[in-house]
């Protein structure tokens, strides 16, 4: 199942390191499977704040997303980029093929408690 490197990074000055981590990066995930998804490109804000900037990497799975973040080589350049720019970063893994997401609506409303109908008590109560 696909997985994601997903990065909201936060505008930074530009510096030396950034220019080099960005040089770098790509050598660090392609042993892994992983490309650029979204890197570079401007994004429209629907809901709420997201100042900065977005990055997206794919990979095959999220064992793999796993074994380049710790990957001796992503280790070695990140400290380039988070000297420099905030941010928040996450590894998630995507939907299997064919992901139906009424089957989670499903299981919502089935751990939800009963609905009382507007206009009547609820069991055991009294009304009036």
């Amino acid at each position: 199942m696909t997985a994601y490197a997903i990065a909201h990074l936060r505008e930074a000055t530009p510096h030396r390191e950034i220019a080099d981590y960005i040089d770098r990066i790509t050598a660090t995930f392609a042993p892994y499977g992983g490309r650029f998804l979204v890197h570079g490109a401007g994004h429209e804000v629907k809901e709420g704040a997201w100042p900065g900037h977005v990055v997206v990497i794919g990979f095959p799975a999220l064992a793999q997303a796993r074994e380049w973040w710790d990957s001796p080589a992503y280790r070695e350049i990140a400290p380039l980029r988070s000297r420099h720019i905030e941010g928040d970063i996450i590894l998630v893994a995507g939907v299997p093929e064919g992901y139906d997401p009424s089957t989670t609506a499903r299981a919502l409303r089935g751990s939800l408690p009963d609905e009382v109908p507007s206009g009547h008590a609820p069991h055991g109560g009294a009304s009036g």
